[in-house]
């Protein structure tokens, strides 16, 4: 038989009804059904203890903090959490209340229960702190610079999952402020209704928490844009009964279709909640009656033939409309998202969207690198990946678990998996960056050992240099202390031109810690060598100042006479003659007319300023165009070869430079120095041969080396360089090849594209 089921949420109930308590004086006892007598007991202890505390204290909000707890409990009851997660949830104020939180929670609770019940609070006091400041703050901000903040936040709520069960407390204790204030009807605080729907919303959908995320997504639109939300509820209660009755009856049709075709497959109802809605009402500039997918269902078979032939059984029994049909099982999209959607129009001709994905397809969707958010909420269609995304695949399988656990768990089943399975630290995955904030509650993302002063060249270079102490959490600190997540971070800094300012060259010693950031280092090493060049600067000025003077030309122009030298700049000019890279001769004779002992100074101003002449064919078998015998070598940074199309810059003392045209290196020099600039051509060396490197990333793998070095081989081309690394299961490799035309590297290197596990090939 074909199994016919309807998702329990395809029909909700009132979307935001209160916490379901029992009358009667144990409000526990329906959220414990499936714990044992061990997970019941440390539960009820939770409770009783947070009655006693609680007392009839209030939260900011209005809410009793007793109610609020079972609020939490009974969500985290809807999830399926554990014990140590109700627990946790019952005893979230708890922190607050109590003299010394960590030591009695943990001597009363356990090692479990009291990480995730400070965690909690953490993330709370996070959360103030950033909502004040948007409070306080009436300037108006750049939208791509508030979306980065909210990124980062959500970024910074995640570093303190060292257990999922944290992020989980605080998503329910945030829904059931929003509970509250629906069942109240008190005045919604605006910054906490948008930072539910901006930070909170988003990370119940990156955790696969779907029934928290459309509901914390409906209340906090409900309260942001009231019209909006009554116009939209108001057309779905009309037909609620209708598309309730259409969907079930579909569902029963679709699978008695699919069983008379001997498929087996499971067809549930896929519900479109209020704020969805809205979105694709407003993304498609479409109205509610013609939404396509207000009604849904999903197809879910055993393997990818069958996928096309329940299809082929839809579109035969409805009508399909084609041009909202999509096969991304044939085309998958750039994160490997693969499914295919179709929509149809019933008898009646009332549009609907069905899905049809094996399980696998399904599985990866859920829980892999094509997670729903990832190509919902991201620019780029969710290609890449990262460290952070591997802690969210981490974070929902771990949920997915969870979710598939009953109550209890036979002895056996526990012992094959870890005791905590729960407390497995991200930081396994290996961190790599940490978030503190600003005394403006500013969300600073920083790498994972940064420091105050990291933290100062962070937000300003000058910030940077004039720091010269810290307050972590309104203490002061040494500049070499690491940061941690959450911290509050203040710079003290010397005032502009005060004695001392600027960095120290300590802080340029790895050993003694003070930055950790590669930017912040750059920064610093930017200040001494601009340091560096002023007194050199001078140094040279003096020397050019004391040359006139001896030939009694202090009138002379310096602006004029840096040019009649050659340079562009004044400072050019004082720092090649302090470097006595240019002689104080040349000068002399300048000022004093003469002509003879200028060859080698007017050869060198002829190379700036190229006139067209004749064509000479350099060493590195390129020909110049308007200069005599003039000294050529190719670019290291691009390493350029036939037929590349290539540009000459003049360089001081070792000739032309050749480039690729589209070289970056040589766009920068071409806008600092455009008179350098010289054209250039390949000329005709049948034997010269040109070293090019060839980049390859690719799935580490044994044999790899030797598949890819099969294909240099093949094509006969010599490889004189090998560098390889791997880093995260990946082959980090860079060849250097000696060709003498790049089409034919080219060819190896789409043939090396096709190598088994290559996932990126392309010159260095």
């Amino acid at each position: 038989m074909t199994p016919i089921t309807t998702s329990p949420a395809a029909f909700p109930a009132a979307p935001f009804a209160a916490p379901i308590v029992a009358a009667h004086d144990d409000p526990l006892r329906p959220l414990l059904a499936h714990f044992d007598e061990a997970d019941a007991l440390a539960v009820r202890h939770a409770w009783e203890f947070a009655q006693t505390l609680y007392g009839q204290s209030h939260l900011p909000t209005g809410e009793l903090m007793a109610t609020h707890a079972l609020g939490i409990a009974a969500i985290l009851d809807s999830i399926r959490a554990d014990a140590a997660a109700r627990a946790a949830g019952l005893l979230f104020g708890a922190a607050d209340l109590l003299a010394k939180p960590e030591e009695q929670l943990t001597e009363g609770f356990g090692p479990t229960v009291a990480p995730i019940a400070l965690g909690v609070r953490e993330l709370t006091r996070i959360g103030e702190m950033t909502r004040r400041s948007d409070a306080q703050s009436n300037r108006a901000r750049d939208p791509r610079e508030i979306e980065r903040q909210i990124e980062t936040l959500r970024k910074m709520l995640l570093a303190f999952a060292t257990d999922v069960r944290v992020v989980l407390v605080r998503l329910a204790s945030r829904l059931q402020t929003l509970r509250h204030f629906a069942i109240t009807k008190l005045p919604v605080p605006p910054e906490l209704a948008r930072e539910s729907l901006e930070v909170y919303a988003p990370l119940a959908n990156r955790l696969g928490v779907w029934q928290i995320k459309w509901e914390l997504e409906d209340l906090a639109f409900r309260f942001t844009e009231p019209e909006a939300y009554k116009c939209i509820a108001r057309q779905l209660d009309e037909k609620r009964v209708e598309r309730e009755a259409f969907i079930r009856d579909t569902i029963i049709e679709l699978g008695h279709m699919l069983e008379a075709a001997g498929i087996t497959a499971e067809v549930t109802g896929r519900p479109k909640h209020i704020y969805s809605i809205a979105n694709k009402m407003r993304s498609k500039s479409v109205d509610f009656e013609n939404l396509y997918d207000v009604r849904g269902l999903r197809v879910i078979v055993d393997d990818e033939k069958t996928c096309y032939a329940a299809l082929s059984i839809i579109h035969g029994h409805w009508a399909p409309l084609p041009e909202v049909f999509d096969d991304y099982i044939a085309r998958p999209k750039a994160n490997g998202y693969s499914s295919l959607h179709t929509v149809v129009r019933d008898r009646q001709q009332r549009p609907f969207e069905v899905q049809v994905r094996t399980r696998a397809m399904h599985r990866f969707a859920e829980y892999g690198v094509a997670a729903h958010w990832r190509y919902k909420e991201t620019r780029n269609g969710g290609a890449g990946h990262n460290r952070y995304d591997e802690r969210i695949a981490w974070l929902r399988q771990l949920l997915a678990w969870k979710a598939e656990m009953t109550g209890s768990v036979a002895a056996a089943e526990s012992e094959a998996r870890p005791e905590s399975a729960l407390q497995i630290a991200p930081s396994a995955i290996l961190d790599e960056c940490i978030y503190v904030l600003t005394p403006q509650a500013r969300v600073i993302e920083l790498p994972t050992g940064a420091t105050p002063v990291d933290f100062a060249y962070h937000l300003h270079t000058d910030l940077g240099h004039r720091c010269r102490g810290a307050r972590v959490d309104n203490a002061m600190v040494p500049l070499n202390t690491p940061l941690r997540n959450g911290q509050t971070v203040e710079v003290i800094v010397a005032k502009a031109g005060a004695s001392g300012f600027g960095p120290s060259r300590d802080w340029l010693n790895p050993q003694l810690g003070f930055l950790k950031s590669p930017r912040a280092r750059a920064k610093v090493r930017q200040w001494f060598n601009s340091l560096e060049l002023a007194e050199t600067s001078a140094a040279g000025r003096a020397l050019v100042e004391k040359t006139l003077q001896r030939e009694g030309k202090t009138s002379v122009n310096l602006d004029d006479l840096a040019q009649r030298l050659g340079f562009a700049r004044t400072e050019e000019l004082f720092v090649a003659v302090a470097k006595d890279e240019f002689s104080l001769r040349n000068i002399e004779t300048v000022v004093s007319g003469a002509r003879g002992p200028l060859e080698a100074l007017e050869a060198e101003t002829l190379a700036r300023k190229p006139r067209p002449a004749t064509i000479n064919q350099g060493s590195s078998g390129v020909l110049v165009v308007g200069v005599d015998a003039l000294l050529t070598q190719l670019a290291k940074c691009c390493k350029p070869a036939p037929p590349d199309a290539i540009v000459g810059f003049v360089t001081r003392g070792k000739g032309v430079s050749i480039h690729r045209a589209d070289c970056s290196n040589f766009s920068t020099m071409r806008q600092r120095h455009p008179e350098r600039v010289i054209d250039t051509a390949w000329g005709m060396h049948p034997e010269a041969v040109y070293p090019v490197d060839v980049k390859i990333v690719a799935i580490d793998r044994q044999g790899l080396l030797r598949d890819i070095s099969e294909v240099f081989s093949r094509e006969k081309i010599n490889v004189v360089g090998v560098n390889t690394e791997s880093r995260r299961g990946f082959a980090h490799m860079r060849f250097t090849a000696e060709v003498q035309d790049a089409d034919k590297l080219a060819l190896a290197i789409s043939q090396i594209a096709h190598v088994a596990g290559v996932t990126e090939a392309r010159r260095g």
